[in-house]
């Protein structure tokens, strides 16, 4: 084979590769995954962040989107985010707007193109401000009607955030609960004035024990610690924190952000506005949310009347009382 052949036959080749990838370009871009963003105020360990993170990760996985965060963004910060993830091309941000609601709307008026799904105690607005809450108060009120059975002291505790509508309906469907099944229950209800601080919600839930209550209903996470070093029992909220405490969380109120996430990715898709509230997407009616618990740790009565409560609220038949003012 002379020199010539060899070149003739690589330009050949180079030739081919060429024609190939130009062929490609059109499919690759006809494929092209969406790019999401997610932007998240509070470390992505913190319960309701990870659900967040979860669901969108498990959807990169399934090759549904393409999936870039930040984490820990302050309040101050968050509008620069979602303006600088809108240039970057994302055609979806996720976050919370709780505390950036005028900022935030204001971005996204700014950027028409870009589709928002936030977690906001407020309205969808215009074409592509979405939102949604954070409902998974069935399970809670199914975790209190366990607790209410449990209780020997007839006083039970609740260690909050801050008194944001949602994070009042998850505490008072709490209580409810507990008071279905023990009318003469006494709750107390704790505030630690943030998103994210695990030892002072372990401060509040030991306040709370050493007041009385024997078992926690830990809106935020580290109301757990306090209830493990004094040897009383727990309910967790959005995740199933029963693996990291298994003597102490008995009862979680799940909340599965992945259906929300769906349905806003579907109508980015299809070329819909997502100026939407998604929340209902997230009921338990609606696969979003649940409870998880550890059978036998409460009374098979107990249990089987929860259980029998759980189904009603499934089919519709019976829904939990959505009360968001603050509880007292």
């Amino acid at each position: 084979m002379t020199k010539q052949t060899i070149i003739s036959r690589r330009a050949v080749l180079a030739t081919g590769v060429a024609l190939g990838a130009g062929l490609l370009v059109p499919a690759a871009r006809a494929q092209a995954v969406m790019k999401v963003a997610g932007i998240h105020a509070s470390p992505v360990e913190n319960a309701w962040n990870s659900c967040l993170h979860k669901a969108l990760q498990d959807a990169a996985a399934d090759g549904s989107i393409e999936y870039v965060f930040s984490e820990g963004v302050s309040g101050t910060d968050y509008p620069r985010a979602m303006r600088e993830y809108s240039e970057q091309g994302c055609k979806l941000i996720v976050g919370e707007s709780y505390a950036v609601e005028r900022e935030a709307r204001q971005v996204a008026a700014d950027y028409p193109e870009t589709a928002f799904l936030m977690g906001s105690s407020g309205e969808a607005s215009g074409k592509n401000f979405g939102v949604f809450g954070t409902w998974n108060h069935g399970g809670a009120y199914l975790a209190g009607m366990l607790a209410g059975a449990m209780t020997k002291s007839g006083t039970v505790g609740s260690v909050g955030a801050i008194p944001i509508p949602e994070v009042n309906m998850l505490i008072n469907a709490f209580a409810a609960g507990v008071k279905e099944v023990r009318p003469d229950a006494k709750h107390m209800v704790s505030f630690i004035g943030t998103f994210f601080d695990p030892p002072k919600a372990r401060e509040a839930g030991l306040a709370q024990i050493d007041a009385g209550a024997d078992i926690l209903f830990g809106e935020r996470i580290g109301t757990a610690d306090a209830a493990k070093e004094r040897g009383i029992k727990s309910v967790g909220s959005l995740i199933d924190y029963t693996p990291r405490y298994p003597e102490t969380v008995f009862a979680n109120a799940m909340w599965y952000f992945r259906p929300i996430l769906d349905a806003a990715v579907a109508d980015v898709k299809a070329g819909k506005p997502t100026g939407s509230n998604y929340t209902p997407f997230g009921l338990m009616k609606n696969g979003g949310s649940d409870i998880v618990y550890v059978k036998g740790v409460a009374p098979a009565t107990a249990e089987a009347a929860m259980e029998a409560k759980r189904s009603a609220i499934k089919s519709g038949a019976f829904e939990v009382p959505i009360m968001v003012e603050q509880p007292k």
